[in-house]
């Protein structure tokens, strides 16, 4: 079973649910950014983003590509650095902008 971990600006939740379904149902395990929301009580100190950063490097890491969520080609500084250290890493690379017409296309339960 093929690890796929999800990337991309955190504006684009909406697409990030649709694509960890899809993606699921294809059989892939889908490994997502972590996203807390300011009800949480998670304070955002520099020292927690360095953290979850080391941590979402790790998950491209551990996964077998990458599938990069980029609505209208929007690729923001974070997640170009993330594609970057995922082709150093040699990982398979997908964009939602290419595969956003077959992924509609399948359907969802």
């Amino acid at each position: 079973m093929a690890v796929v971990t999800l990337c991309g600006s955190i504006k684009f939740m909406k697409e990030f649910k649709e694509v960890e379904a899809t993606l699921t149902q294809e059989g892939l395990a889908v490994i997502t950014p972590c996203f807390f929301e300011q009800n949480e009580n998670i304070e955002m100190t520099e020292e927690n983003a360095q953290l979850f950063g080391m941590i979402h490097y790790k998950k491209i890491e551990i996964a077998d590509e990458v599938f990069v969520i980029d609505v209208d080609g929007y690729i923001g500084e974070s997640t170009r650095k993330e594609i970057e250290y995922a082709r150093k890493n040699n990982k398979s690379i997908r964009y939602y902008s290419i595969e956003s017409a077959r992924l509609k296309n399948l359907p969802i339960s």
